[in-house]
């Protein structure tokens, strides 16, 4: 099954009187890239998301994003810092001592007071089960959603593979007549201009230029390889790497195709040919 590199996820759940996001956003790269943007209070989540990603994803740039937000109508229990309070009050009337014109301290200022009031809404360690599942719930519709996109990748890649068969159908009949050709012109031009030569030099000669512009084994490579990419695009394993070699590998055939022959028509199809790889090409970058 072909996967993209490209798709998008997002999860939201309730909880104690806050909400959980986390988006999932992917791109193609060469490797597996993760990047985060976690809110400050959330900062402990990341190496648990890290985990889960890369036990799900092979390549691609994957952008996290997860914010958590209070929910303005849920009840919420606010609590006074004993502790702190009882500090502040000695450390009151310590100053009073010293100080007697002193203002004392009001209800507003110390309901102020960093880290006075406590909200007893999730900490950050209780969110960690809830956030991962969150994200295998994302990664789930992540990974369908970059499978849906393959498929189409992957169908794409089908039609000019069979495009390519198409044009070598063609090609392949035609060469032992080109062949045969060459060698009639070749002979009668070597007849021509070697009027000393001897025969079987003149026979050699045709032999050896003859063979420099066969390409059928050219053809069969070519045939060898499209064959290998219907392979890969059915087998159940990361393709996007392969699927890239080969596609060095049919570029390198239909260009020695276009060097040796002879004839406009095939060196028609060899630049058809060469248009129909640099289109997969361009598909076979987003695959996974």
């Amino acid at each position: 099954m072909t996967y993209s590199m490209t798709g998008f996820a997002a999860q939201s759940r309730e909880l104690e009187g806050v909400s959980l996001h986390l988006e999932l956003r992917s791109v193609n790269s060469r490797y597996l890239d993760l990047g985060f943007r976690i809110a400050d209070d959330l900062r402990a989540a990341e190496p648990v998301l890290r985990e889960l990603i890369g036990a799900r994803l092979v390549r691609g740039k994957v952008e996290c994003r997860l914010n958590l937000k209070t929910l303005d109508a849920a009840p919420r229990t606010l609590t006074l810092n004993a502790a702190l309070l009882a500090r502040l009050s000695a450390a009151e009337g310590k100053i009073l001592m010293q100080f007697p014109d002193a203002c004392p301290l009001g209800v507003a200022d110390l309901l102020r007071w960093p880290g006075m009031l406590a909200d007893e809404g999730p900490s950050a360690e209780q969110l960690l089960t809830p956030i991962a599942e969150l994200a295998r719930a994302a990664l789930d519709e992540l990974i369908e959603t970059r499978r849906r996109e393959g498929e189409k990748l992957a169908g794409m890649i089908r039609e000019r593979v069979t495009r390519m068969r198409e044009l070598i159908a063609v090609a392949a009949p035609r060469m032992p007549a080109i062949v045969e050709e060459y060698r009639a012109r070749l002979t009668k031009r070597l007849h021509e201009v070697l009027t000393t030569a001897d025969e079987e030099r003149i026979v050699q000669e045709v032999v050896l230029y003859a063979s420099r512009i066969d390409v059928a084994e050219e053809l069969s490579r070519l045939s060898t390889h499209l064959d290998e990419i219907e392979r890969i695009l059915t087998a159940d394993a990361v393709a996007g790497k392969r699927l890239d070699f080969l596609m060095q590998e049919l570029n390198r055939e239909a260009n020695t195709l276009a060097s040796k022959s002879p004839a406009t028509d095939i060196t028609g199809i060899a630049m058809e040919l060469k248009v129909q790889i640099e289109q997969i090409r361009e598909q076979v970058q987003n695959i996974e």
